[in-house]
């Protein structure tokens, strides 16, 4: 495989891997940076179909409420693999509830990257 084919399948594991960092620093300014204007996100909640969120201000909000609401939250990326523009990112969410109980689910996002910038995310959970 040549280097800029490589190049390609990795730029969306780099961006994901990247998003996920920024994640676990509660970093919301940059795992925005790393989404386009247009992005569509499929959320995990409410089943069983989640919540489609359209547009950057669209997938800030959602972000920034529920990194208020879990501060504690953190992604744990059990695997990572990409395909030219898709890229596929299982992982393991964790976070301590109200009544001060750790939580965790484990789930997989499938993902649409474009010039290192994220375009689609469609999230699924178990449970």
């Amino acid at each position: 495989m040549s280097p800029i084919h490589m190049q390609r399948v990795e730029s969306g594991m780099r961006a994901m891997i990247a998003f996920t960092e920024a994640h676990n620093r509660h970093d919301l300014d940059a795992m925005m940076e790393l989404v386009s204007d247009k992005c569509i996100f499929e959320t995990t909640t409410p089943a069983p179909d989640g919540t489609l969120c359209q547009g950057k201000e669209s997938i800030t909000q959602y972000w920034r409420e529920l990194l208020a609401h879990s501060p504690d939250a953190c992604i744990k990326i059990e695997d990572i693999f990409g395909f030219g523009l898709r890229c596929i990112l299982l992982w393991s969410y964790s976070w301590i509830d109200e009544a001060g109980n750790k939580r965790h689910l484990r789930g997989v996002d499938i993902c649409r990257v474009q010039d290192g910038i994220i375009q689609e995310v469609k999230s699924y959970i178990k449970g």
